[in-house]
């Protein structure tokens, strides 16, 4: 974009322009039209470049930088780039970024708990690691316990180890996104819709597998008139579907927005650092000391989501156990 419209703003030729235009399509950054838009050369014989070599003279403005070049998009952080390409027929089976953020986080987890367990178990004076490990346990059973009602305490423990590994590949998955040059897995809306479906369809199975056909009952609850049941029943399958989406949609949406909006203030307050002007310099603190603000708040948010997602799930479970 940014060399179409300086093409575009140094020519009046139609012709000239739209042979420009496909050669961008054609070539990408390759071009002969790219060196001229983004490099500085000049879009007709005898125009003058810009002053210092390496410098963009934007056409209107609207890309100028202060280091030269033009902005990247705040989005190119959650593109998903193959590391090791595979095609098997239809299916793209590459190593991609994301696959090596997800590997990250799984090794991560368990070289955690395999230095806090091994040799038996851990310390009776427990260390950082240990009690971290312990922390996490303790939530995620007093989560189980407090959500899901009707069960024994030995019933319950057949759900704790499928919460507590999403609750610790949440929790260790959302915050890597705020490592920089690191990837955000949980950014990317089919892999959020994956997990939660996979999790919305378990916790069905589990409701059938209790209730048999009765679990159809949830469409239905007593005691409403007959008149109304069609679209009560209707309203209710939309609203049990749903759940499966707002699950991911919540923890897309938070994880993208969060870091769009780093990305941006911080490209801003990078860019006023580097204008050579002490009046941008100094109001440079200001967007320096909101970036730093919202990387706080970003990096709660990451891990409140793992919080969020499994008390959902806990209590979607308890619906499915415990019909109304």
């Amino acid at each position: 974009m940014a060399a179409v419209e300086r093409v575009h703003g140094e020519s009046n030729n139609p012709e000239f322009l739209e042979e420009q235009y496909q050669d961008l399509v054609q070539n990408g950054t390759a071009s002969e039209a790219f060196q001229i838009g983004v490099q500085g050369i000049p879009a007709n014989p005898g125009e003058v470049g810009p002053a210092n070599p390496g410098e963009v003279s934007p056409a209107n403005g609207d890309f100028a930088g202060g280091i030269g070049g033009f902005y990247e998009s705040p989005l190119d952080q959650f593109a998903i780039h193959p590391y090791i390409p595979l095609h098997m027929g239809l299916f793209y089976l590459s190593f991609t970024n994301l696959s090596l953020s997800m590997l990250l986080t799984v090794g991560l987890v368990l070289l955690l708990f395999f230095v806090v367990t091994k040799k038996g178990g851990g310390k009776s004076v427990p260390n950082a690691l240990q009690s971290l490990v312990e922390l996490i346990y303790d939530f995620v059973l007093n989560l189980v316990n407090e959500q899901i009602g009707g069960l024994s305490g030995n019933v319950k423990q057949k759900f704790f180890p499928r919460i507590s590994v999403t609750f610790t590949f949440s929790l260790f998955r959302n915050p890597q996104g705020m490592i920089p040059f690191s990837f955000t897995v949980t950014s990317h809306f089919l892999i959020t819709l994956a997990l939660s479906f996979s999790i919305f369809i378990g916790i069905t199975i589990v409701g059938f597998q209790r209730h048999g056909l009765h679990f159809f009952s949830f469409l239905l609850p007593a005691g409403v008139p007959l008149p109304l049941a069609p679209f009560l029943v209707l309203l209710e399958l939309i609203s049990y579907c749903f759940r499966a989406l707002s699950l991911g949609i919540r923890l897309f949406a938070n994880m993208m927005a969060g870091h769009s909006l780093v990305k941006i203030l911080s490209g801003f307050a990078w860019t006023m650092l580097f204008l050579n002007n002490i009046f941008y310099f100094i109001g440079d603190l200001g967007p320096l000391f909101i970036v730093l603000a919202l990387t706080g708040l970003e990096l709660g948010v990451a891990i409140s989501q793992a919080h969020v997602s499994t008390i959902s799930i806990c209590i979607y479970l308890n619906d499915a156990i415990n019909l109304h």
